[in-house]
């Protein structure tokens, strides 16, 4: 419930549909409470598998989807056992809610753009456009919970442009990935392989995702439905359909023990061309490896043979540059 609803509830006598409201957001409360602690617990024991920038970013939404939970079920609680709505907590309601649509958005474009996925950070256009998209439908989304006039049409008309967006971009990275595969499956080489197909799953079941969460936010905003008949019910589908998602695509890009070489990947996505992967590397002793000098390869950290001996008697494997060897350019035969 919003401010101006709780507020003309505060003086007058409370519609008894409401009474199992407390309940239900406690249950709701413990659910999404349960699921941060388990979402942290796991990103923290799994932050040696991955980079777990996102892992750690994603945590903010359950954890404002608690507090918003806790925020409603202390109004509702305090106004139907303690005779007491508190205009504050209704509007701490309101803000929280807002916050979570916000930076649910916010995590469903870091994932479209490929953060932790496919580029270790965003460009500094991309956090950019991030941070303004954020901004932008946090506004609007405050001006269509004040119930300011047209903002319904800017509301629906930002859902459009984020949605275009994120999957404009989904649609970038699985084509990419799609001619990474292809290109590794040509040249028979297996060592990339699990690695970029797990990224290639992981955005085909965000796309499903997202697909579900439009036609969500489409239903949701289209049954305008304002009536306290039943409306228990409608919170509980709402909540429960919120929380599928959620769980989905929160076990889709959970912390986990990923494929080799999931980690691989460049700084920043190419612009233009596609790179390939660093996937072949060559094996030289250290008197070999003191002629080295070009820039096309990324020095290893050197390996024991047998898991033993000195510096001497190791081998040292370079990687080759990323940037050396691009999809345009498939004449050129690496060292494998």
């Amino acid at each position: 419930m919003d401010a101006s609803e709780s507020v003309s509830l505060y003086s007058s006598a409370l519609d008894e549909s409401y009474r199992s409201l407390p309940s239900l957001y406690l249950s709701f409360l413990l659910i999404w409470f349960v699921s941060t602690c388990c979402w942290t617990i796991n990103t923290y024991r799994n932050r040696h598998f991955q980079t777990s920038n996102l892992q750690w970013t994603l945590a903010s939404v359950p954890l404002i989807k608690a507090l918003q939970l806790s925020m409603s079920f202390l109004f509702w609680y305090s106004c139907f056992y303690l005779q007491r709505c508190s205009l504050w907590m209704s509007f701490g309601v309101y803000v929280t809610g807002v916050l979570f649509q916000t930076a649910s958005f916010i995590s469903f474009l870091l994932i479209s753009h490929g953060y932790c996925i496919t580029c270790e950070r965003l460009s500094l256009s991309e956090r950019r456009t991030t941070a303004a998209f954020g901004c932008i439908f946090y506004l609007i989304l405050v001006g269509y919970r004040a119930s300011v006039p047209y903002f319904a049409v800017l509301l629906l008309l930002n859902y459009f442009v984020s949605f275009y967006t994120i999957f404009y971009h989904i649609s970038q990275n699985l084509s990419a990935l799609r001619e990474q595969l292809n290109f590794i499956e040509d040249e028979d080489i297996h060592t990339m392989h699990g690695a970029v197909y797990m990224k290639y799953l992981m955005f085909r079941r965000f796309q499903g995702a997202m697909h579900i969460v439009a036609m969500a936010e489409m239903v949701i905003y289209i049954n305008m439905d304002e009536s306290s008949e039943n409306y228990w019910l409608r919170l509980l589908v709402r909540e429960w359909a919120i929380f599928c998602i959620f769980l989905y695509i929160g076990w889709t890009f959970r912390s986990q023990d990923l494929a080799p070489r999931f980690s691989v990947m460049p700084a920043l996505k190419p612009m233009g061309q596609i790179t390939i992967p660093p996937i072949y590397s060559i094996e030289m002793d250290a008197a070999t490896f003191k002629d080295i000098s070009s820039h096309k390869w990324h020095i290893g950290v050197p390996t024991f043979q047998g898991g033993k001996g000195s510096s001497k008697d190791s081998i040292l494997v370079v990687i080759q540059h990323p940037d050396s060897y691009r999809l345009t350019t498939p004449s050129t035969s690496p060292l494998a």
